[in-house]
């Protein structure tokens, strides 16, 4: 089927960004007023501490040009996303990310001065005046979180200029995984030689074609290999940076350094490892089910994404997609209700594929504008779910920011995926009780229990690994190639268990993983599906104030730290019973798939 242009898409189909500008002279008008703004910003830096009055001004004057800044942004990178060869949309987007590089340096003197500045004075300063205190009171106290860690003017200025020599790690790695490497060809499921690539190896390697699973597999991590030493060499450094810098600004290790921006302690990462450790029967447990399923003698890491049953070729217009999910989100009330029929009516959402639209799914927008999704819809139940999860997205950040100023406007990354995953498990939920056939809910299951595959046990793996191999490094050992296959290797045999056969060749796919470079980064993604676990249990249950504490939580934006802010939806992650909630719910959806695929 051919793909349609982008003016050949009905209105309906489309977001309707005249709500953001509705013609460029309006757009220009934004631009120039910033790009004014964003220059004479820097004449604050000698005057914004003379008094409490001119830190005031100076700080809203930030945030009202951020504000604005952030409101072209969402403009130009969406109208860029409808059609990613328009060089004219793609002209803009640059000119706006250009204004955010000047802001961003002009601005730089506010956190450094803020610190010079101290503390002590800043509270006088608070003391004094009543709408500094309520308006940036909680902006200052982050900022001064970092007092302790912070050296001298001169001290920060080398760091400063070592820490862009040292960013480059992450590039050398993705170079080589992206245009550096051929990972040679393989024959598909049709006997047509492909080239396999870094971004169309997960298509092959869930091929319902044994043979075409394994020989993706063989190919990938053959490449990965002859490029094992330079990829240690890049990631060591990148370690080996993180632990420098983290002993240099007073921290006990680059784990404690790197929780540090969302005041999270490392007893949170710990217990995350600690429970997903010992409740790894039931992942082994799913994978004796599948290979049963999948009628396998036996199974190879090569086998464990395929789908159990597949697509069960289940088709659903937009429309009944639509219809689902909301019917699926009710039960979190009238008001969620009535903003969630917005996203359709307001036409917040950029539905189908067309030429030169940007791939994929995402949630956008920003203080001043409606939240936007970008979907690439083709109807199967996949798409489906993924409107369910990118709408709690766009209702996260709704909530945020009409029920705070813009300063407290935006959430965490932190707290980024849990809307999302209350969303998609709710809708989960729905649909098994919706659903007639034994095959659709077998197809369901299998979604369900791959998300917590992927989200909770293998980025809790990958965090592992972080962990082990900064803690080698601040020990004195080096992170040769060997080390780092040799740790790798046995974190796989620890989460896939004895029953499945442990490629060798596996000991090289953390080569192929941007993340630790995001420096542990992936635990989120692990704590934030268990926190939605804990929520969508308590909502499914009906437990006393268990929706509304939730859509508390989603009203408070980026006001408070993000572990305070999930005790409002009554989730503590400092209590390992929060993660163990999320295991529990595992194992009742895999006794529930074993259940139905031994009938």
């Amino acid at each position: 089927m051919n793909e349609k242009t982008r003016e050949e898409v009905e209105k309906q189909y489309k977001w309707d960004l005249s709500t953001v500008y509705k013609n460029e002279s309006a757009l220009l008008d934004d631009y120039n007023k910033v790009k004014e703004g964003i220059e004479n910003f820097k004449e604050n830096e000698n005057t914004f501490l003379n008094s409490s009055e001119n830190l005031y001004k100076t700080l809203k004057t930030y945030y009202d040009i951020d504000m604005t800044l952030d409101k072209l942004w969402t403009y130009t990178s969406q109208k860029h996303h409808e059609d990613i060869t328009n060089n004219q949309n793609q002209a803009w987007k640059e000119k706006v990310h250009t204004l955010y590089e000047i802001f961003s340096e002009n601005a730089s003197f506010l956190t450094p001065r803020l610190l010079k500045f101290g503390s002590e004075n800043i509270k006088k300063y608070l003391n004094e005046n009543e709408k500094l205190e309520k308006e940036y009171g909680f902006v200052l106290e982050n900022i001064f979180r970092e007092e302790p860690h912070i050296l001298s003017e001169k001290e920060e200025k080398l760091i400063s200029s070592l820490s862009k020599a040292f960013s480059r790690t992450d590039k050398i790695s993705d170079m080589l995984s992206d245009s550096e490497i051929d990972y040679g060809t393989i024959k598909d499921e049709n006997g047509k030689e492909v080239k396999i690539t870094n971004t169309n190896y997960s298509t092959y390697i869930m091929s319902k074609d044994r043979n075409v699973r394994k020989d993706a597999f063989k190919a990938n991590y053959k490449a990965l290999k002859q490029f094992n030493n330079t990829f240690a060499l890049a990631l060591s450094a990148f370690v080996e940076k993180k632990s420098a810098f983290s002993k240099i600004r007073h921290f006990n290790s680059s784990l404690e350094a790197s929780l540090f921006s969302d005041n999270v302690s490392v007893d949170v990462y710990n217990n995350l490892i600690d429970t997903v450790s010992k409740n790894l029967d039931n992942l082994y447990k799913y994978y004796k089910i599948k290979q049963k399923a999948l009628n396998l003698d036996e199974m190879h890491l090569y086998d464990i994404y395929v789908d159990i049953q597949g697509d069960i070729n289940n088709k659903y217009t937009f429309e009944e997609a639509k219809n689902l999910v909301i019917d699926s989100l009710k039960i979190l009330g009238e008001d969620y209700n009535k903003v969630l029929n917005r996203a359709f009516d307001e036409r917040w959402i950029d539905i189908y594929p067309n030429k030169g639209k940007r791939g994929g799914a995402y949630s956008g927008g920003s203080y001043l504008t409606n939240p936007f999704l970008l979907l690439n819809f083709e109807g199967k139940y996949h798409d489906v779910s993924t409107l369910a999860h990118e709408l709690g997205h766009s209702m996260h950040s709704y909530y945020s920011h009409k029920n705070n100023p813009v300063q407290y406007g935006y959430y965490e990354i932190f707290v980024a995926e849990v809307a999302s995953q209350v969303n998609e498990l709710l809708f989960n939920n729905y649909m098994l009780n919706k659903v007639k056939t034994k095959e659709e809910k077998i197809n369901i299951l299998n979604q369900i229990l791959e998300l917590f595959k992927g989200s909770i046990y293998r980025q809790t793996m990958f965090a592992e690994f972080e962990k082990i191999i900064s803690e080698k490094n601040e020990n004195g050992e080096i992170l040769t190639a060997e080390v780092l296959n040799n740790e790798y290797y046995k974190l796989v045999q620890k989460y896939f268990g004895n029953d499945i056969i442990i490629d060798e060749e596996i000991k090289y796919e953390w080569e192929g993983i941007p993340h630790f470079y995001y420096d542990f980064y992936v635990y989120k993604y692990s704590t934030g599906l268990a926190a939605a676990c804990h929520i969508v249990k308590g909502i499914l249950e009906g437990k006393a104030g268990a929706k509304e504490n939730y859509l508390e939580f989603l009203k408070t934006g980026g006001r408070d730290y993000p572990l305070e802010e999930l005790k409002i939806a009554g989730v503590d992650l400092t209590n390992p019973e929060v993660i163990q909630s999320a295991m529990d719910m595992f194992k009742d959806y895999l006794n529930e798939l074993d259940k139905l695929l031994s009938n």
